[in-house]
């Protein structure tokens, strides 16, 4: 499947908004152990690009409200991809 890159800008964004704000402080956390693994900037933020794909899945066609419980531990088990 051909990537959208709009989407993942829009996806990126909520991903800067959360570094910046610091909520959650988990997101910056991934963000720099997967740097310090030897991940590029871009590559750790479409990994935690699928955490946030999976909360926006659920939000949207799950109806189901943001669960900063599973967003967190999905980030905790980064880079092993999200499934819940």
């Amino acid at each position: 499947m051909k990537p959208n890159k709009i989407l993942q800008q829009q996806i990126f964004e909520i991903i800067d908004n959360q570094i910046r704000d610091g909520k959650p402080p988990e997101t910056k956390q991934t963000l720099d152990r997967l740097v310090k693994s030897g991940y590029s900037n871009t590559d750790a933020k479409k990994y935690i690009g699928q955490c946030v794909a999976v909360e926006l899945f659920n939000i949207m066609n799950q109806q189901q409200p943001f669960d900063e419980k599973r967003y967190v531990q999905n980030l905790l088990n980064l880079p092993k991809e999200p499934f819940d």
